[in-house]
């Protein structure tokens, strides 16, 4: 198996994310990531072979907040750590930044998943727009 690539803010062509998405996240529909990726502060990408499989985004505040966004791994890749090097490398890039907190929203059944990443659970609200 070849080896792993993990990039930060790498160039991603929305075909390549929509690929991805459309093969981890059920009724994905293509989007344009362009958008997301101008007001990011970080994306953390991994690639085996030049194929992307996997992604997460930071999203920041421009103080001491960011927030991790669209943790995403290829199937093909899942239960071999990829999703916690992801989380790992977009809490340094976030730290590079300047934030002093990296803040995660997930259901319930991710919450092993993330405290294996290092989080822990604390209340927060939502508001649906």
């Amino acid at each position: 198996m070849a080896d792993l690539l993990l990039e930060v803010r790498p160039a991603l062509a929305d075909a390549e994310l929509n690929e991805l998405f459309g093969a981890a996240w059920p009724g994905h529909r293509p989007a344009s990531f362009g958008p997301v990726l101008e007001r990011s502060t970080a994306w953390i990408a991994a690639r085996r072979d030049g194929r992307l499989v996997g992604y997460v985004n930071v999203a920041g505040d421009g103080g001491a907040h960011a927030f991790i966004l669209d943790t995403t791994v290829h199937p093909d890749e899942r239960r071999r750590g990829l999703g916690v090097r992801l989380v790992r490398a977009a809490a340094e890039a976030a730290r590079a930044s300047g934030a002093h907190w990296l803040h995660v929203d997930f259901e319930p059944h991710l919450e092993p998943f993330y405290a294996q990443c290092g989080f822990h659970s604390t209340r927060a609200g939502l508001l649906a727009l």
